[in-house]
């Protein structure tokens, strides 16, 4: 059965809602330019009462070593998930650096780009394939783009892998069923305004995940 991570928390109501639709990973954002960007103590203390729960992922974009220790020391996330330029030799760094799980976000739009992702199989927990973001963009993610999820049907890799881009409680099923994905992630599908997450959509999103 298919499960979800809801990324870009920031309020108890949100991980509430997260935790009562039975989510399988919740994330926080740590990169400034991000709406959904806080602080590391704040999102240890929203992470409180779901770490018995759920997976929690630090999400991240071309961490330096100074980031990583500081989460590490405050949040410590099961998985840091990296949207960034890493190398597999750089993942495989912060794995070994932190202890904790990797999931590389990979941004595609084509069967050879999904193929190229291969390359991280070995070092990753989790692979996330998510949309390529509009050119005017300064986020890696969490734009609401979408790609073509029929790309992915059929396709098998050595770790369970996401679904991400343009995803919401109304197209999430669909995307379920043209791409297969074991784990779907969701952020601005769930919000009511620029990185403000509606527990109303949150509820729904996950409800729509389940009914498969």
């Amino acid at each position: 059965m298919t499960t979800a991570k809801i990324c870009g928390l920031s309020t108890p109501e949100a991980v509430k809602a997260a935790l009562d639709g039975k989510a399988s990973h919740i994330g926080f954002v740590f990169f400034p330019k991000s709406p959904r960007d806080i602080d590391p103590q704040t999102a240890a203390r929203l992470a409180l009462p779901a770490r018995a729960k759920v997976k929690v992922v630090a999400v991240t974009v071309d961490p330096d070593d100074a980031l990583l220790e500081q989460l590490m020391a405050t949040l410590k996330p099961h998985l840091i998930q990296v949207h960034g330029k890493e190398t597999p030799n750089r993942i495989r760094d912060i794995a070994m650096r932190t202890g904790a799980g990797v999931i590389k976000a990979l941004s595609v739009s084509t069967s050879v780009e999904i193929e190229a992702a291969r390359a991280f199989e070995e070092v990753v927990e989790h692979l996330m394939f998510d949309a390529k973001p509009p050119k005017d963009s300064e986020l890696p993610g969490g734009t609401g783009a979408r790609f073509d999820w029929t790309l992915l049907k059929g396709r098998r890799f050595a770790r369970p892998w996401f679904l991400a881009g343009g995803l919401d409680p109304w197209n999430v099923r669909e995307a379920i069923e043209q791409s297969d994905a074991p784990l779907v992630d969701v952020s601005s599908g769930v919000e009511r305004g620029a990185g403000l997450k509606d527990p109303v959509l949150i509820t729904s999103f996950l409800d729509a995940v389940r009914r498969g």
